[in-house]
This record gives C-alpha cells, sequence and structure tokens, in this order.
C-alpha cells in the first residue's frame, strides 16, 4: 500500500463533495442526474443495425414487405453484396461532433423543453474514416461566459437562458469545437425505454438506500448482479448519497449504459422497435433528418463500446455562498479536447512506462497476478492500493498512453482486456504514472 489514502484526503474532490453536501436541495435535483438518457436513444438507433442483417429475422417479426424490414435490409446492404445500398453518408469523411443534451422536468404539465436545464451534456466524435467514437463528458456545473451578455453561469443554465442555440454557442465558445448536430432526450425517456426493453442488467456496486416523499423517489438496491425494473433504473441513476457525490453518478450513467446496450444488442430487442420509436417521436428532440440518423445508425454498427474513448473535462471544485462550481482547468481541458475531438497524433519515443495497479478486496488475488504480468511486460508498478470502484476501468494520465498503446497491451497482457477506455490527465491515484488500472466489478 503507498500514499494512496494521504492522496485521497488531499483530493479536491472531497472539498467539492462536502460542499455540496451543505447545498440547499432543489426540489428537481433528482430529475437532473440521467446522463445516459441522451445516449439511450443514439444507442438504441444504433443496435438496430446490429440485427438487422438477418433478413429472415426481420421477415418473421414484421413481413416481407413491411416499411421496416425493406428500410433495415436496404440500409444494411454488405459491400460484398453486388446491390449496393443507395445512399452515401451525408457527412462524407470529415469528423462530426454530436452534441447530447439530457433536460429535466420543469413540473407535471410543462413543456417538455421550454425553460428546462441541460444537466447532461456530452460531446461525441464520430470518425467516419477510422468508424470510432470519442466521447468528452461536460460537468453540468462548469462555470462559463455566456454568449449575448448573460454573464457567468453554470453551463446548464445556458438552455433554460437561451435555449438550443445559446447552448451550443457556449459549448463552441468554451471548448473552440464546432457542433454539426444535437439531440436532447428529455429524462422521461429513460423510464419509457427501459420499460419497453423489460428492463436492464446492472451490477450495483453498493447498497443504495434512500426515500425522498416529496420527490416520490424510493430507492431501495442491494449489492450485486440485478434486473432492472424501470423504477429500479430510476433509482440507481438518481442515487446521490455516496461519497463521490456527482461525480458516482456520473460513472453511474456510464455503466448503466454499458448495460442497456448489452440489453439492446439481444436479437428480441427488434420486434420492440416500433414502441421504441414511438417513444423517442415524443420524447427527442434533433435537427437530424430520419435519413441522417439512419447514416449514423448504419456507421455504428463498426463501433466497438470497449474501444470508445471518454473523458471528463477536468478541473477543480469552488463554492461562492449556496453555489458550487467546476472550475475548468485550462491546459488540461484543451489537452482533453485536442485528443478526442481534434484527434491530435503525438510521435512518442517512450519506451518505459509506469502504471499504478487498484482493486478491491475481493479482487485482490488477480490484482497480484496482473501487477506480476505487467512488471514481466517492463511496466514499472509504482503504486498499488484499495479502490471501492466495482467497475474495471484502463485510465490513461498521458498523451503517450493512446488507444493503440492500450491496444498492444492487451495483446501482451490479456487480462486487462474489456475495460472502459478512459483519459484523465489529472492522475488522483498516483502521481508520475502513465496510466491506472482498476481491478474490479464485473
Amino acid at each position: 500500500m503507498t500514499n494512496n489514502n494521504l492522496q485521497e484526503e488531499k483530493n479536491p474532490i472531497n472539498t467539492y463533495l462536502k460542499q455540496a453536501e451543505e447545498e440547499k436541495k432543489e426540489q428537481s435535483s433528482f430529475l437532473k442526474i440521467l446522463a445516459v438518457m441522451l445516449i439511450i436513444f443514439a444507442g438504441v438507433i444504433f443496435a438496430i443495425f446490429l440485427f438487422a442483417d438477418n433478413k429472415q429475422f426481420l421477415e418473421d417479426e414484421f413481413g416481407q414487405d413491411s416499411f421496416i424490414t425493406k428500410l433495415f435490409v436496404k440500409l444494411t446492404k454488405s459491400n460484398n453484396n453486388k446491390e449496393k445500398a443507395e445512399f452515401a453518408l451525408p457527412f462524407g469523411p470529415r469528423k462530426q461532433n454530436i452534441l447530447l443534451l439530457g433536460v429535466d422536468s420543469n413540473g407535471e404539465g410543462a413543456d417538455l423543453w421550454e425553460g428546462t436545464r441541460t444537466d447532461t451534456i456530452v460531446l461525441l466524435n464520430i470518425d467516419p474514416r477510422s468508424k470510432s467514437l470519442n466521447a468528452i463528458s461536460i460537468p453540468r456545473d462548469s462555470k462559463v461566459y455566456l454568449p449575448k451578455d448573460a454573464g457567468i453561469q453554470k453551463i446548464n443554465a445556458a438552455h433554460a437562458i437561451g435555449g438550443i442555440n445559446m447552448t451550443i454557442k457556449t459549448i463552441e465558445d468554451t471548448l473552440g469545437v464546432r457542433v454539426d448536430r444535437y439531440i436532447m432526450v428529455h429524462d422521461e425517456a429513460v423510464r419509457k425505454i427501459v420499460e419497453a426493453l423489460g428492463g436492464v442488467d446492472i451490477y450495483v456496486e453498493k447498497n443504495m438506500h434512500y426515500n425522498d416523499y416529496a420527490g416520490h423517489l424510493h430507492i431501495n438496491l442491494t449489492k450485486g448482479d440485478h434486473h432492472l425494473d424501470a423504477d429500479e433504473a430510476i433509482g440507481y441513476l438518481r442515487f446521490r448519497h455516496d461519497a463521490m457525490g456527482d461525480i458516482g453518478r456520473t460513472q453511474r450513467q456510464q455503466w448503466f449504459l454499458r448495460g442497456l446496450l448489452k440489453q439492446i444488442q439481444k436479437p428480441e430487442t427488434i420486434a420492440k422497435i416500433p414502441e421504441i420509436l414511438s417513444i423517442a417521436k415524443k420524447y427527442v428532440k434533433t435537427d437530424m433528418s430520419l435519413y441522417e440518423m439512419s447514416q449514423y445508425a448504419a456507421l455504428a454498427k463498426h463501433f466497438d463500446i470497449d474501444n470508445v474513448e471518454i473523458a471528463t473535462l477536468p478541473g477543480a471544485p469552488n463554492k461562492r455562498g449556496y453555489t458550487s462550481y467546476w472550475i475548468l482547468d485550462p491546459e488540461k481541458t484543451q489537452e482533453v479536447v485536442n485528443r478526442l475531438i481534434y484527434r491530435e497524433k503525438i510521435k512518442s519515443d517512450k519506451t518505459e512506462f509506469a502504471a499504478s495497479v487498484m482493486y478491491s478486496r475481493d479482487n485482490e488475488a488477480t490484482a497480484h497476478k496482473l501487477i506480476e504480468e505487467l512488471e514481466n511486460s517492463n511496466i514499472k508498478i509504482k503504486c498499488t492500493g484499495s479502490s471501492n470502484s466495482t467497475h474495471a476501468q484502463f485510465i490513461a494520465h498521458t498523451k503517450d498512453v493512446t488507444p493503440e498503446y492500450y491496444n498492444w497491451l492487451k495483446k501482451k497482457v490479456p487480462d486487462i482486456k474489456s475495460r472502459q477506455f478512459v483519459y484523465d490527465p489529472i492522475n488522483y491515484y498516483c502521481a508520475d504514472t502513465d496510466f491506472t488500472i482498476i481491478v474490479a466489478g464485473q
């Protein structure tokens, strides 16, 4: 064990979370946490095409001459087929930035979109050439300057003040990027889609018990594997009473997404397409045409979820009165944008890498075996320690640790495969290491 515990005490996130506990609770606070909901729509549409190649299955479910059968078969024709699909990607080979927004509710009977806050903000970068996907999560409390002299605000207020145009402009000005398209999803979409899918398999990383009678929220989940129904899924995503606060919720949203994608990859999901599309029509707002979405969906067939690189904009907490902000680190934020959005390639001659390995008590034997394998591959292990995480991750901290390097390392050390690839230039685990491996969970 190293000085990991000491680092945790100095971690600025702890200060931020302590401040957040003192903050007044807004009535709709539990409705603002569903980051995954905006990705659900894209994920469901994408997953449809994983099964559309099975023409016999489509005909059995929808009929030989049905619109759905003809559309999906047409969109997913193989390049080896003599009759090529009658479309070309509308965006060509150029990388595209898709802004995914999750909006809260203004109460029963209120307009679904007017005056709502975007408490989920994810910027996707899609590269048609490499058929790859990167995702940057933007903390809702990020302190920014809003356009049109709207002043300093949390970034999630942009939509409530100036709608989608102000939101897009704020993102573009803050990060120096171009937003090509957007997708907004209302938080009620999560419940409806989970209901349509018949639940979702999730590993709940800890006991979660909470009752909010005024907000009609009741959470009663135990640690372990669960098939969550719609109400349980909402509770899992909205739970906020743990040491990680918003950071913990963001992580749960990511794990929920992975569980959801596994669910929608099951063949029986295709029979539920009409219901899912009906939900999307009501609870999703986008500037994409159906044609454009179908092209993205066709491209998404080639995405490998284990090779999706994700990051959260780095920063530090700050509090003024009752308001807690996330202050973005300009230099580190630019690193994240350059890497995940602009796909900046660096020439590295680095041959020696240092790593930290964090693990739960239940995985100590597995961790020691992994450490031995890494050391046999000339990886210097500088830190080991305990981790409360129940999900496996590979976290890159330096520019030298690229997805290509990770893929190479997986061949040398197969035990590190199937881990979520994260880029985090602020290393809270162990200073002066190139990457951290979390040995935990499912």
